[in-house]
């Protein structure tokens, strides 16, 4: 007996939708460096050839940016209409500037604020709350901006990157995980922002399974119903990133969770869209 899909909200990501009865959809990531644009498009085409429906590039700088009309303007005229995904780490302001130019922007809520800088220490109460209005206030230009140009949000938590604050409180543990994607998800649904997917990875299956039950036990206490993006992060190539990535994510979805995937392999990104 085929297990009954959890009901998510549905996400729009250009033309292709996320979550609700939407079918579980395929995504990959371009491996080419987005400033150069001749290999962006090589690359995108190939992974069209094989049916990727949403393509995810990294956004390291501005300059990355700079590149994105040119690829679009490309695709363009080569007949692809595969809507992109801009990964962003570190730089607030990047994600702000990028939401013009693509469907949906991914932050890291370890990264997003802070860098890390694994200092241990005690938060009060006070200084916690502090730094949750301090979040705030840096997430309050991306959520205008999303908004103006019905760009989507991936929260994807990643657990080599809590912050210090988290895991001070929380450790390096899928609690932690589950919280500092909820202290990011509540502050989107105060300021009635709701084209929001979430992940959970990790390169260990069972702490990304136990994240991923976890995020919905506590999404559903707060009636929360967000789209699942499920994927093992540096899960490696060939037979062992292959089964890492089958036992984790197919756990998942046997627990009717899911409603896009990237299966993460150290292998052209066209090799990940078979598996």
């Amino acid at each position: 007996m085929l297990p009954t899909r959890r009901h998510t909200n549905t996400v729009s990501i250009g033309s292709i939708k996320i979550g609700g009865s939407e079918p579980v959809r395929i995504q990959s990531m371009l491996t080419s460096d987005t400033t150069n644009v001749e290999s962006c498009i090589e690359e995108i085409a190939r992974l069209d050839a094989v049916d990727c429906e949403i393509i995810r590039l990294t956004v390291p700088n501005q300059k990355s940016i700079d590149s994105l009309p040119a690829i679009r303007t490309e695709m363009k005229n080569r007949g692809i209409e595969r809507p992109l995904v801009a990964d962003i780490h570190f730089n607030p302001q990047l994600a702000v500037n990028v939401c013009e130019f693509v469907e949906k922007v991914r932050i890291n809520p370890g990264n997003y604020v802070d860098r890390k800088k694994f200092e241990v220490r005690e938060y009060t109460d006070l200084q916690y709350q502090e730094e949750l209005e301090r979040v705030e206030e840096k997430l309050l230009p991306l959520i205008q901006n999303l908004k103006k140009y019905g760009c989507a949000l991936r929260i994807g938590t990643n657990h080599g990157s809590l912050s210090d604050r988290l895991m001070n409180r929380f450790g390096d543990s899928p609690e932690g995980m589950v919280e500092s994607a909820m202290e990011f998800l509540r502050i989107l649904r105060k300021h009635n922002f709701e084209d929001t997917v979430l992940s959970m990875k990790s390169s260990n299956p069972l702490v990304m399974i136990e994240s991923y039950r976890q995020l919905v036990r506590v999404m559903d206490d707060e009636n929360m119903h967000y789209p699942l993006h499920l994927g093992v992060t540096e899960a490696g190539n060939e037979l062992d990133g292959r089964i890492k990535s089958a036992v984790g994510i197919g756990a998942l979805l046997c627990d009717g969770f899911g409603d896009t995937i990237r299966v993460s392999l150290t292998e052209p990104s066209e090799n990940e869209i078979p598996v």
